[in-house]
Parts: structure tokens; C-alpha cells; sequence
């Protein structure tokens, strides 16, 4: 028998899997400590929401807590232009809004995506708050030298320092027209680092400890058409072409789309989850059925079924989407069959995937192999 549902004021319930309901509530401290009280909530840090378990007793106690004095509902604060809003960015000054607001524009113009954007937004006022007590225009190419050298000293990465160059670069050149300033700023090399890619083995391992069908479907597609992340959230069930086993990737890396294979198996798996779940925009959609599972929720899907799977290796979705590419190289797929699939530009971006293949390496025989080497027993004497 089904368990009745309380009807709170400002209050709305969600089905989710697991036994488990989404409660949605305008915010306030007391609301959120009325939520705490409950036993077994869980806090959903990507879709800002609480979830309680679907028993008596959670529904008995949401109904107690929440009816005790109406649940509050107060207006949104004003969106200020360009708003980062992570809270360490709280609050902008009016000059940092007014700067945020014009690369934020400028940005757009030029089409930058959203990731991008944001990612600028927060190197530049990093860099800002850097010259906190300075006017950007004051200051010169030495001391944009000096606070790359601190990042430098920060140990961060080369991919995080090119990130703030360019968003440097574009401050200076696009908006503020001082081109000059950072015109001999120099670029850190690239980092040339191996993808990680897991055997067949593991890969079958990880997709079997997914934790329902719908992820299992999602994490199948990533692996079966080598998508990345921002490509599997996105998709449509209009994108997937099941008689010519085709996927549709809309707006992928750099704003292109291609095509890559639909498989058998994903085919099989797509059907059941669309007729359990019955998505409408999306086909993988969050909490709310008009937004689409976000990536960082993916990502957590992915460490889950890694940590059950008990794979030691640290696995990421784009794992998959490396070990897509290597396994097809491996069984003789031409690199530039697989350049298309993935979607690369260079078929160099898609070579790097021949120095983690074992199609070649693993006929190589050690040259220690070849010796007589005989075993020293263990011991534990002192050396």
C-alpha cells in the first residue's frame, strides 16, 4: 500500500529511485534545520535540494516539522550582471561586477561556452583581487609576470596557467585595449600526459556495478560512443538513430557536431530505460524533467561504480571515453575512423592513444625474459 503523501503550503515532493523523495523548499535557516531533524536526509549539493527516505516515518516527521508554522517563501535576490556564484566571489565590489560584466559580454560575442566563461570569470578576479588596491590600467607587464610566478610557486598546473594567461590576454586585448601590457607575456609548455585507460576487464566490471538502469544506460553510452561528459547529458532521444546505429553529438567540443556509433547493446539498453523512465526533453534529466543530470552528478556516478567495482585505478568518465578509443584501436580500427568518432580536429590529438595500446606493445618480449635468473629466497636478516 502506497504511503500517503502530506500536502505542505510552499512545499513540493519528488519521486526519486531508491525509495527516496526530493524535497523542495524555499530557503531559510529554520527550514533547513527543520530537514536536518530527519532522520536518513541527504543533502543534493548539485541539485540544491533535500532527500528524505519514502517510509512512514520521514513523511510522519516532514509533516510534523513543516506544518508546525507555514513554510516561509521569500524573493529571489536581485541577479547582479555577470554574477559568479560561488560564494568565496561574495560579495563584488561594483568594479569587479562592472569588469565581470563587460568580459562576460565579450565573451558571449565571441562565443566562448559556458564552462569557458566561467572559468575566465574566476582567473580574472583572482587577478583582480591579486591588485585589489590598484586600477587594472596602472598596472604593468613585470607585475602580470610577478603574479604568474606566484601561481608558479603555487604549484598549480600548466593547463591552469595557460587558462589565467588567456583570460588575462583577453581582459587586456579585447576590453580594456591595452594590448600592449601583455604583448611578450610567455605560455608554460604543454603537458604531455598519458590518458588513463582501463582494460576490458575493468571496464566491464565498472559498467556491471553502476548502481540502477539509468546509470547504467548513461555510463554505457560514454563507453560504447566515446562521449564526453558534457555530451552525454545533453543528449536528446531524437539524437539516437537506432536503424543506421548512429548517435547524434549536437554542439560538442569547440561547437561541432558529429556522428558516432550507436551500439547493439546501448540500442537494447536506451529502449528499456526510456520506457521505464519516460524522459521528455532530455534524455538523462535531473530532479527536474526540464533539466538535464548534471556533469559533476555523472562524475559522482562514475566514483561510485568505481569504488564498488573495487578498481584501484582513479577512473573519471573521460576514462571511458579513453579506454573507448584504445580498445578500438586495439581490435583495428583506423586511427582516423577513430579521429572522427571522437571528434578531434588533429589526428596527432588522436594518436596519443597508440602509446597506451598493447595491440604492439604487448608482442614485445622484455629482454630479462630471455635470461636465467634465479630467485633469491625472502629473508629477514638485517641487510
Amino acid at each position: 500500500m502506497a504511503i500517503p503523501l502530506p500536502r505542505i503550503a510552499n512545499l513540493e515532493i519528488r519521486f526519486l529511485e531508491n525509495d527516496r523523495l526530493m524535497i523542495l523548499f524555499p530557503y531559510h535557516p529554520d527550514n533547513v534545520k527543520r530537514i536536518r531533524a530527519i532522520p536518513g536526509r541527504r543533502w543534493h549539493g548539485e541539485e540544491k535540494a533535500w532527500s528524505i527516505p519514502h517510509t512512514e516515518q520521514a513523511l510522519s516527521l516532514l509533516d510534523r516539522y513543516f506544518n508546525q508554522e507555514p513554510v516561509q517563501s521569500f524573493p529571489k535576490p536581485e541577479r547582479r550582471p555577470g554574477e559568479v556564484t560561488k560564494k568565496r566571489w561574495e560579495p563584488l565590489t561594483g568594479e569587479e561586477q562592472a569588469l565581470v560584466a563587460r568580459v562576460e559580454e565579450e565573451m558571449k560575442l565571441r562565443g566562448y561556452s559556458p564552462k569557458t566563461r566561467k572559468t575566465y570569470r574566476n582567473h580574472l578576479l583572482r587577478f583582480s583581487r591579486h591588485f585589489a588596491d590598484r586600477s587594472l590600467l596602472e598596472i604593468g607587464e613585470e607585475e602580470i609576470r610577478t603574479y604568474l610566478l606566484s601561481l608558479i610557486e603555487r604549484e598549480v598546473s600548466n593547463s591552469h596557467l595557460n587558462q589565467a594567461i588567456s583570460a588575462i590576454k583577453l581582459m587586456y586585448e579585447k576590453v580594456l585595449r591595452k594590448s600592449k601590457i601583455i604583448a611578450h607575456l610567455p605560455r608554460p609548455k604543454r603537458e604531455h600526459k598519458l590518458p588513463t585507460v582501463m582494460s576490458r576487464d575493468a571496464a566491464q566490471a565498472l559498467l556491471n556495478a553502476a548502481g540502477n538502469l539509468k546509470h547504467q544506460t548513461l555510463l554505457v553510452l560514454v563507453y560504447s560512443a566515446g562521449l564526453r561528459v558534457g555530451e552525454v547529458v545533453r543528449l536528446r532521444i531524437e539524437d539516437l538513430d537506432a536503424e543506421r546505429g548512429l548517435l547524434h553529438v549536437r554542439r560538442g567540443k569547440g561547437r561541432k557536431d558529429r556522428f558516432t556509433i550507436y551500439s547493439d547493446l546501448a540500442v537494447a539498453m536506451v529502449r528499456a530505460y526510456v520506457e521505464a523512465h519516460q524522459p521528455v526533453k532530455w534524455l538523462f534529466n535531473g530532479p527536474n524533467p526540464q533539466r538535464h543530470i548534471t556533469e559533476r552528478t555523472v562524475q559522482k556516478i562514475v566514483k561510485r561504480a568505481r569504488e564498488k567495482a573495487g578498481i584501484p585505478q582513479h577512473i573519471t568518465t573521460h576514462s571511458l571515453r579513453h579506454s573507448f578509443a584504445t580498445h578500438l584501436l586495439e581490435g583495428g580500427t583506423d586511427l582516423r575512423y577513430i579521429q572522427e568518432l571522437l571528434g578531434h580536429n588533429s589526428p596527432k590529438t588522436t594518436e596519443i592513444y597508440t602509446h597506451v595500446s598493447r595491440k604492439d606493445l604487448g608482442q614485445i618480449q622484455s629482454p630479462v625474459d630471455s635470461l636465467s635468473i634465479k630467485p633469491k629466497t625472502a629473508s629477514y636478516s638485517n641487510p
